[in-house]
């Protein structure tokens, strides 16, 4: 993105992003049952570029798959299109493989990057020999667009 775009983003993009997923994510856990959920997508932003667009979309990337949040509460509470749409390009959609998700991540580039810093999120947090398995697949497919 150039500089003159993320310049047409609202200085408190990524604290928006923030408050709305911290909002959105409260009462829900990690797989443990005890970390708040929210600590992911933290983790995500820590990962991803520091632009105020990809630290908006690390911060709401689960939001429309995890919460009843739609497109249109997040166009409605400020969220740019953009940043909408690569949210809505990291929601798995129903009947399509692991893969097929992967290339609809893979055709928006805010959301490759994050989708990359999610899965290196979660190779970090004590992943299964199952869930390697599937983000070192996951990671060669978007590493190779």
């Amino acid at each position: 993105m150039s500089a003159s775009n993320e310049q047409a983003y609202p200085p408190n993009l990524a604290d928006l992003a923030r408050s709305i997923a911290t909002d959105a994510h409260d009462g829900q856990y990690r797989r443990d049952g005890v970390t708040p959920y929210i600590e992911h997508p933290a983790a995500v932003a820590s990962r991803s570029p520091k632009s105020l667009g990809s630290q908006a979309t690390a911060w709401l990337h689960d939001v429309l798959e995890d919460t009843d949040l739609t497109c249109e509460d997040l166009l409605h509470q400020g969220i740019p299109e953009n940043v909408v749409a690569a949210v809505e390009a990291l929601t798995k959609q129903e009947g399509l493989s692991y893969e097929e998700n992967l290339l609809r991540v893979a055709a928006n580039e805010l959301a490759k990057d994050i989708k990359i810093a999610d899965m290196l999120s979660n190779l970090a947090d004590n992943p299964t020999k199952n869930q390697i398995r599937k983000y070192a697949r996951g990671l060669l497919i978007l590493m190779s667009e």
